[in-house]
């Protein structure tokens, strides 16, 4: 079963329009997360919302929200007068243009979302819209409004359904000459070319999603089963770094590390199924009965955090 919906509307091109519903395509919930406790008791850290000159707790109906003129001055602004704001985006997806997919910058994409038709009517009017982007090998650049913010959505076909990806507007994009401006311009010898060309060319393969694992999350549901089971903790030793001294050798070096045979190369780990999530790693405490172990499944850190 899909996930709730983030958003519900129409999506709209010209007179053309179509109830859709907007799901997230990521998820992060599978991580292990961690709540704060106190080390003395045990018990969960709880925050409360207090007045930060009386101290005391504020209840939600006297929170509202404000806009900092200075470090004492605010603008008080109502729930009410944001809502008059509100734009016809709120409810629509209205396309405002096409343009080509590799003129989008990298740096203005957010997060990814999953565009279907809501309900059973409007299919066709959904199919229209989405074929004719795939026909003209288009982006579908329109607007939608999540978390009372209006955002730029790029839309394009994916399968049956849509892809839709937040897009930044320009101000939240910084600038580069800040960041690049102190890189020193060198001298690259063809030889160091070669060499790295060499090694890039060792190192070419396909992107496939599910040879990559997390090894720190993995590490984390290793450490959480080992304190379960009462196993002390050991510290592992890092692997030391040096600096390198000359980049030619560690070029050479590069390539014939790459080139030298693999010694009794492990198998490929089978990929897990996504669904499943890494916590489905953590198991029983070591010692109970298989039968046990299969009837009670292992209990889970809580998902909420402090």
């Amino acid at each position: 079963m899909a996930p709730r919906a983030n958003w519900k509307g129409f999506l709209r091109l010209s007179l053309v329009t179509c109830p859709v519903a907007l799901y997230p395509a990521t998820s992060e919930s599978e991580k292990i997360s961690f709540n704060q406790l106190n080390r003395k008791t045990g018990h969960r850290i709880k925050y409360a919302k207090v007045d930060a000159d009386t101290g005391e707790e504020v209840a939600n109906e006297d929170i509202v929200k404000g806009y900092a003129l200075d470090k004492d001055t605010f603008v008080e602004v109502t729930k009410e007068e944001l809502e008059d704001v509100a734009l016809e985006s709120t409810r629509t997806i209205e396309i405002d243009e096409f343009v080509e997919r590799d003129e989008i910058d990298p740096r203005y994409l957010i997060r990814p979302y999953y565009l279907r038709p809501d309900g059973k009517v409007g299919h066709d009017a959904f199919a229209v819209i989405r074929e004719t982007i795939r026909e003209m090998n288009k982006v579908a650049i329109g607007r939608v409004v999540l978390t009372n913010r209006e955002h730029i959505i790029a839309l394009e076909p994916l399968d049956k359904g849509l892809m839709g990806t937040l897009l930044r507007y320009p101000y939240e994009v910084r600038s580069e000459e800040e960041y690049f401006d102190e890189i020193q311009d060198v001298k690259i010898t063809k030889d160091m070319l070669d060499l790295a060309r060499h090694i890039v060319n060792q190192k070419s393969g396909r992107f496939e999603p599910d040879k990559f694992e997390d090894q720190y999350e993995t590490a984390l549901i290793d450490l959480i089963n080992q304190k379960r089971a009462g196993k002390p903790i050991t510290p592992k030793e890092r692997p030391a770094t040096g600096n390198v001294v000359n980049l030619m050798e560690a070029l050479r070096r590069s390539v014939g590390k790459e080139a030298a045979p693999a010694k009794a190369a492990k198998p490929a780990k089978k990929p897990r199924k996504a669904a499943a999530g890494q916590k489905e790693m953590l198991m029983p405490i070591e010692g109970k009965k298989p039968k046990e172990a299969a009837k009670k499944p292992a209990a889970r850190p809580q998902r909420k955090s402090a």
